[in-house]
């Protein structure tokens, strides 16, 4: 299926969760917050929200840095 994260189009297998979202993007651990079509997932249920075809996902991580 076809999402897109952070602006860029994805081919995620069908049944692909938001968990399977930010794995594609990032191997952060921590400092990682997802909105999908504009609201905000809570890491909790990352692995329980399913994505569907045209999703829009965007994933955020911290950066640190002075």
């Amino acid at each position: 299926m076809k999402v897109t994260i952070n602006g860029s189009p994805y081919d995620l297998p069908e049944g692909a969760t938001v968990a399977n979202a930010v794995t594609a993007l990032t191997t952060a651990t921590s400092g990682v917050a997802v909105a999908l079509n504009e609201e905000v997932i809570t890491r909790g249920a990352w692995e329980s929200t399913a994505l569907s075809e045209r999703d829009r996902v965007e994933v955020l991580t911290a950066v640190q840095g002075g």
